[in-house]
């Protein structure tokens, strides 16, 4: 996917290519991770979906729950998703730096 150290860097144009697809992926990775979790609140604790949206959210943006679930069903998914939404936030960063950081070491020649 990415060019060797050997070869010339893209032209710019196929570089904002490859950003754009990077982006695209990144949101793709959020929205799908976002409607997982509002199925999750809704099913485990019977949240509406405005409600299951705010906490999924929440804590796909590292701020937190709203609503604190009071099922055991619902604070296992809750404990559950926190871990995945911390893994999808590194993700989602390494998505959109990767490129930038690959372009800046293959300009520089660096190793």
């Amino acid at each position: 996917m990415y060019e060797s150290r050997k070869e010339a860097p893209l032209p710019h144009a196929s570089f904002v290519r490859r950003l754009l697809l990077h982006l695209f992926l990144a949101l793709a990775l959020l929205a799908l991770s976002l409607l997982a979790g509002m199925a999750g609140y809704a099913y485990f604790e019977q949240l509406d979906w405005v409600d299951a949206f705010i906490n999924s959210a929440m804590l796909l943006g590292g701020m937190g729950p709203v609503h604190l679930p009071v099922t055991t069903g619902g604070k296992l998914f809750a404990g559950f998703y926190a871990l995945y939404a911390g893994l999808v936030f590194i993700a989602t960063a390494a998505l959109m730096f990767t490129p930038v950081m690959h372009r800046l070491l293959h300009k520089f020649h660096w190793d």
